[in-house]
């Protein structure tokens, strides 16, 4: 991946703006994203001045990552480029804009439907599509028909995507980031700038599906962790599940350590759809990891970390769901 499809990748999610009332309303909403945990925002040529809102965004507000979207024209990818658009995303695939794009170092983000489509773009030497209309075209169960015999490119899937389809996109390991206007609706014609902020935090919740999957204590050595564990699960009338090399595990919910670990008191561990997904959001909040706590599957595949920071003296890990 470029260092732009990093970005987007990272933050998950891509806001799709298809009208904007005025420069007052751009900025506004540009703060509500980035509270909500999305600074970005894909602004389409459907709308007058698509170029002026471009160039607007990048010059208030730096930290957010503003793409060109519905580019159709040639015309069109040169004036989001003159405006300073850092990607340029189009509901189909034209060669002569790809080109065009690839020529100006710009990363370009077509759309396709079809295998035949697919294979154009990988024959232009792109590893990231668009997939569109997403939900129209069978949404992700077509994705994951289509991409079976081509591996190393993914997917940003828009059109239909919401609250309620969202987890189901997220849960494949192809998916780059999704894209939406489901989080603006009537709220930016309204300027309800608050309403905005709470769609994109319960989307990005619904992304990375953070659910507590145990808490770890600390113990000094074996004997007190089994006497430890053998208490619990009597005064809960739970049973002692794995007596194992470093741990007990009372039922799936508690896991006693044999010798102290990491974190003053012991750890918390929270299921994700995706460690890789949820640490690469993380990272782009600017959230440190313990990087020597990370733990791979055969293939290379992140399956666990834990964060830097500890809570409450208790360290905090992610795990594969």
């Amino acid at each position: 991946m470029s260092s732009v499809i990093d970005r987007i990748s990272a933050i998950g999610i891509m806001p799709v703006i298809t009208k904007i009332d005025s420069p007052e309303d751009l900025d506004a909403l540009a703060k509500a994203l980035t509270a909500g945990g999305i600074p970005a925002m894909e602004i389409t040529f459907r709308m007058e001045g698509a170029d002026t809102y471009i160039r607007q965004a990048r010059k208030n507000h730096p930290n957010v990552l503003v793409g060109a979207g519905t580019v159709i024209t040639m015309d069109q990818a040169k004036k989001a480029i003159a405006a300073g658009a850092q990607f340029i995303v189009a509901p189909g695939l034209n060669a002569e804009i790809v080109r065009y794009c690839q020529g100006q170092q710009i990363d370009v983000i077509p759309g396709i439907a079809t295998p035949s489509e697919l294979e154009t773009a990988i024959g232009l030497g792109l590893s990231t599509v668009k997939f569109f209309p997403a939900e129209q075209n069978g949404g992700i169960d077509a994705i994951k028909a289509i991409c079976g015999p081509y591996s190393g490119v993914g997917f940003m899937p828009t059109g239909g995507l919401n609250l309620t389809n969202l987890a189901d996109y997220f849960a494949f390991d192809r998916i780059v980031a999704c894209g939406g206007t489901y989080m603006l609706g009537a709220h930016m014609a309204k300027k309800e700038w608050a309403q905005v902020t709470e769609l994109c935090k319960k989307s990005v919740q619904t992304m990375l599906n953070i659910k507590l999957a145990h808490v770890g204590i600390n113990e000094a050595n074996e004997e007190t962790a089994r006497g430890v564990a053998a208490s619990l699960a009597g005064l809960l009338r739970l049973d002692v599940a794995k007596d194992g090399n470093s741990s007990v595990f009372v039922d799936k919910y508690v896991e006693v350590m044999k010798n102290p670990y990491l974190g003053k008191h012991g750890h918390i561990g929270f299921t994700t759809s995706s460690v890789e997904r949820a640490v690469r959001y993380y990272k782009a909040q600017g959230v440190a990891f313990n990087e020597e706590s990370a733990k791979y599957s055969a293939s290379g595949k992140l399956n666990a970390i834990y964060f830097k920071e500890e809570v409450g003296g208790f360290a905090i890990h992610l795990v594969n769901a």
